[in-house]
């Protein structure tokens, strides 16, 4: 359910703000999107896992506090991040 180092790389790559960005906000959103993602797909076909759904549920709220911090911060970049990774709130 991890994701693949060369996956990670492209997300980061993609998002950062320059070189050697990995802990930016934007960054941190979009690994925690595919790691959403991923659960998700998991989930569908073990419905009773509840370890992996706790941990989703945590993922979801940790990308949900970036997001309020990206917004009170920065809205132009919050606007961004959300219509790339296609989140609507």
């Amino acid at each position: 359910m991890a994701l693949q180092p060369s996956e990670k790389k492209k997300i980061i790559d993609k998002f950062s703000q320059g070189k050697g960005d990995t802990g930016s906000p934007e960054v941190q959103i979009a690994l925690l999107t595919e790691r959403i993602k991923n659960l998700t797909s998991h989930l569908k076909k073990h419905s009773h896992d509840v370890h992996s759904r706790r941990g989703l549920l945590t993922i979801v709220s940790k990308r949900r506090r970036l997001l309020n911090y990206l917004q009170k911060q920065a809205s132009a970049r919050y606007k961004q991040i959300v219509a790339d990774l296609g989140l609507a709130k």
